[in-house]
């Protein structure tokens, strides 16, 4: 079950059904009717175990994502802006190929850049703004 914690013009989201938040930061925030979801790597929730590969770690991402966004009323559906991180570029390929099952129409802008390392040395880590239905 989600925990909404709200101030004056916020509410944090939570869920278990996601990996929990590994610093000071919430795994997404609702303002208006606008959800900032915070990066997501291909953590297994129940597990706290890494998905192995670039493609597993894409998909458990997304899946992360979309337990987020549920908790929050929403769906990768409402999806607007995604940002994605690489440890390799040379990733892009496979990466795409696997996004694209979670985007299947009307796909939401999208950056995609290489970075030097993230967090538990996974490959990708994707973040995402999106809407609430409410």
């Amino acid at each position: 079950m989600a925990m909404e914690k709200n101030f004056d013009v916020k509410k944090i989201i939570e869920t278990k059904k996601a990996p929990v938040a590994i610093g000071p930061y919430s795994q997404a925030v609702l303002t208006g009717n606008l959800i900032f979801c915070s990066g997501q790597i291909g953590v297994n929730p129940k597990t706290n175990i890494i998905a192995k590969g670039i493609k597993a770690q894409t998909q458990q991402a997304l899946k992360n994502l979309r337990v987020v966004l549920a908790s929050a009323n929403s769906s990768l559906d409402c999806v607007v802006k995604v940002d994605v991180f690489l440890k390799n570029i040379d990733d892009f390929n496979a990466m795409n190929e696997t996004y694209a099952n979670f985007f299947h129409s009307d796909p939401p802008a999208r950056q995609t850049v290489e970075v030097s390392a993230l967090p538990r040395n996974a490959n990708i880590e994707i973040s995402c703004i999106a809407y609430s239905k409410k």
